[in-house]
């Protein structure tokens, strides 16, 4: 079992930058794969990145160049440095972490376990 707690959320003007963190329970955690989602308002939940166990990361189209995930095993965490942000990624962010073994890791369904999420807002 993996319990994941997000943080670092918050109301940021366009142009500025957040880093999310989600810490990770277990002794296991750099064995996941671990992923960044988020959810806009009446909007389905979209892949954001993720981060291999080997530290190779992929992005989703609307955040590459401007989002950077990482990960430190020796803390059991994940951190989403997110920068010029804009007024479209305003969405409650969530992480997420998934068992290796997979080609990708852009659908949520490959993912076992998530964080409660938090909210990211970015004013014009």
């Amino acid at each position: 079992q993996v319990q994941l707690v997000e943080s670092g959320g918050g109301l940021v003007q366009a142009g500025g930058s957040l880093r999310l963190s989600c810490a990770a329970s277990g002794r296991t955690f750099s064995g996941y794969v671990m992923g960044w989602f988020r959810q806009a308002p009446g909007k389905e939940r979209d892949f954001v990145a993720h981060i291999r166990s080997t530290d190779s990361t992929y992005y989703a189209d609307s955040v590459k160049g401007r989002f950077t995930i990482s990960r430190d095993n020796a803390k059991n965490t994940v951190y989403l440095q997110m920068n010029s942000l804009k007024p479209e990624d305003t969405a409650v962010y969530y992480c997420a972490a998934a068992f290796n073994g997979y080609s990708d890791y852009v659908s949520e369904t490959l993912y076992d376990y998530w964080g409660q999420g938090t909210q990211v807002t970015v004013s014009s």
